[in-house]
């Protein structure tokens, strides 16, 4: 999952973007058709299937209904994961089916009010219910119920393969996390950083957590050191006090020589501490995900990296996949499907700039 402060519209016009979204979806149809299909059927983990007969509504009504659990509406990362949504749904809406996504309001109480967004779609008893796992102790409940009563489960975004095996759902469809985090440690290390500042405003939420322990893995397999920041929740949204949080830490801290936020906006805080502290000329800077502020930066030479999971091709690919396994039980054998990690430097930014100029990135 990924989090951040900073507001952004999330509709676009169809012109350069919509032209590459249609694009994705002619490619992503053939290629998923091309897979070796036949009757879906159920496994000894209990899964829901397209043919069972069951309790989904397509066994009922013969038309996909899918039900997308994500983050905010508001949250720029989300924004791009809906759009890629939206574009999967096209081809759902084609057959007469119908996609609806739902989100919090916020991220202060993330794993409780997941699940009661599952129970919730539940009770609309779709044929497939699509959610990250991102707090497994509050959520897997709520997912295993939803498999119990015949209702599909792709995991996305957020818990990866070992989570998606365990509450029996059907795929993984995001990055690794904690790949993510390792490949952001070693860019730190190889870059000279000797103490890494991992800053966590969403602390026990399973892929943060990741996100922290593979900077500090990956660094530490460099000789490098990190150490995590944990903030309250409630920071989350509040700009301000992220920055004074990683402004004191720096000041407290004089070795502290990279700082690394698990998204977006908090990188933005991250930015404006550095250089209230006056020590932008020895602390690095890199994030999970991509804003339009963070390949400004790189582009700049002033912020490191940003690791890309690709959120556009999470939405995507999770209606695609469980449209297709439910219409025609058609289904890539690869488990998870990976969409990152993938770091955006100085290297290849202008590729990466490109890519949210078209609203896919």
């Amino acid at each position: 999952m990924e989090r951040t402060q900073t507001r952004q519209p999330s509709g676009r016009r169809l012109s350069r973007s919509g032209l590459t979204a249609l694009s994705l979806l002619a490619l992503a149809s053939t290629a998923l058709t091309g897979c070796a299909s036949g009757k879906a059927t159920g496994d000894d983990t209990g899964k829901a299937t397209a043919t069972s007969g069951g309790t989904t509504s397509t066994a009922k009504t013969g038309k996909v209904s899918l039900v997308v659990i994500g983050g905010k509406s508001d949250d720029p990362f989300w924004s791009t994961v809906k759009r890629g949504v939206d574009d999967g749904a096209k081809l759902v809406k084609a057959g007469g089916g119908t996609v609806t996504y739902l989100g919090p309001q916020n991220y202060d109480n993330l794993g409780p009010d997941v699940a009661k967004l599952t129970q919730t779609a539940i009770s609309q008893n779709p044929s497939a219910i699509l959610v990250p796992d991102w707090v497994p102790e509050n959520q897997d409940s709520a997912i295993k119920a939803a498999i119990a009563k015949g209702i599909m489960v792709f995991v996305y975004n957020s818990g990866g393969i070992t989570a998606a095996d365990k509450v029996g759902a059907v795929k993984y469809i995001g990055s690794d996390d904690y790949q993510a985090g390792r490949a952001g440690g070693v860019k730190f290390a190889e870059s000279g950083a000797k103490n890494v500042l991992c800053v966590n405003t969403v602390p026990g939420a399973a892929n943060s957590e990741a996100r922290c322990k593979g900077i500090k893995d990956g660094a530490a397999g460099k000789g490098s050191s990190s150490k995590q920041l944990p903030l309250p929740s409630s920071n989350f949204g509040n700009p301000s006090a992220v920055t004074q949080a990683i402004k004191a830490a720096l000041l407290k801290d004089s070795s502290i020589d990279a700082v690394v936020t698990i998204g977006v906006g908090d990188a933005d805080s991250a930015a404006a501490a550095i250089k209230q502290a006056g020590v932008g000329s020895k602390v690095k800077l890199g994030t999970f995900d991509l804003s339009q502020s963070q390949l400004d930066r790189i582009k700049a030479g002033n912020e490191l990296f940003a690791i890309d999971q690709q959120p556009y091709l999470q939405g995507f690919y999770v209606v695609s996949m469980a449209n297709q396994y439910l219409s025609y039980g058609v289904l890539p054998p690869q488990n998870p499907i990976l969409t990152g990690p993938l770091l955006v430097t100085k290297d290849n930014v202008d590729k990466a700039i490109a890519g949210t100029k078209a609203g896919v990135r």
